[in-house]
């Protein structure tokens, strides 16, 4: 296989990340996959391609990357500074990368995992039926230097798309639903939950994430909790009373109390919290959350709108609301008649 993306230099966070291997939690195996599963989708839409594909998840900063034939790239997720041959490129939006160009993604601007997707999808080889890096587990490795990633065939064409409404980093409000043991919390502290805008603590990582801003949370008969399930999502808290969120590199099992679990539909605004960023919950019910999944799901697939980066006038119904023309003038200079 020629097509080959050659990596220059590397962040020392950046994996191939896809959709993450289900089905494997009895043996002690969460998913995995990508932090940001709207980002990797969003790649999809701007590329034109079928979901499953492999990109390249970037933790605060990316790398230097050369390819070996024409690629098409998108680049969604957290926006980070990128360029090509010193260029530089929109976030949030596809471009093509020639042999012999550089393209440069530096640090993170906003959140916390950017994504870079190529035309055909990385094609390492799949284990256990995925080609994500799930460290925790010992499956796969950071990207660095001196790497050559296959691409696969790429089936679509075109590039120039950006998204209509891209990014969701920062923060914000978050959808919770209740879990088995949401009622041994006391409705006093359930409300408090709610009432509490919470910050990102400085610590976290793939599989989850820290919340600070708030007194200790307790639960009555939490010592004689046994271990169970648990899933990305579930907001745990800890024998101190602090919440953490689990990602997707989660454990498969805990004994920590859960007092909710965020809609998986929202987790990406969890996990591209950076350090800092507030985060505040509402309970919702399951009914709830079912409707608004269908609605942003027809067909089964994410809703992703995208755009020409570069618009066609002859297609553009607006353009009359347009000022395409600013003053007019006899041609003379100034000062004469």
């Amino acid at each position: 296989m020629n097509r080959m993306l050659e990596i220059l230099s590397a962040g020392p966070a950046v994996t191939v990340q896809d959709e993450g291997r289900p089905g494997y939690l009895a043996f002690g195996l969460s998913r995995g996959g990508a932090a940001d599963w709207l980002a990797l989708a969003e790649g999809v839409a701007l590329l034109g391609q079928g979901p499953g594909l492999a990109a390249l998840e970037m933790a605060g900063f990316g790398g230097t990357f050369a390819v070996t034939e024409p690629i098409r790239i998108a680049l969604t997720g957290a926006p980070m500074r990128a360029a090509l041959d010193g260029v530089s490129l929109v976030w949030n939006a596809s471009h093509l990368v020639l042999p012999g160009q550089r393209l440069s993604i530096g640090a993170v601007e906003a959140g916390v995992y950017g994504y870079l997707s190529l035309g055909g999808g990385i094609a390492t080889g799949p284990v256990l039926g995925s080609r994500a890096a799930h460290l925790t587990a010992g499956l796969g490795r950071c990207i660095a230097a001196g790497d050559r990633l296959p691409i696969g065939p790429d089936g679509g064409a075109g590039v120039g798309l950006r998204l209509e409404a891209g990014g969701h980093a920062g923060g914000g409000k978050v959808r919770i639903l209740p879990t088995a043991q949401t009622a041994m919390f006391s409705p006093e502290d359930r409300a408090r939950f709610e009432a509490t805008v919470f910050r990102r603590d400085a610590a976290g990582n793939r599989q989850g994430v820290r919340l600070a801003g708030a007194e200790p949370f307790a639960t009555a008969g939490q010592r004689s909790l046994l271990s169970e399930i648990v899933e990305p999502g579930d907001i745990q808290m800890t024998g101190e009373g602090v919440p953490y969120v689990l990602l997707a590199e989660c454990q498969t099992m805990g004994g920590y109390p859960r007092i909710a679990s965020v809609v998986p539909d929202d987790l990406p605004f969890v996990a591209q919290a950076a350090p800092g960023d507030s985060l505040r919950f509402r309970f919702v019910t399951l009914e709830e959350a079912l409707a608004d999944h269908r609605a942003r799901r027809p067909g089964g697939k994410p809703r992703v709108a995208t755009r020409r980066l570069l618009r066609d006038p002859r297609e553009m119904a607006d353009l009359l609301s347009y000022q395409l023309i600013s003053g007019v003038t006899d041609g003379g200079r100034e000062g004469e008649a």
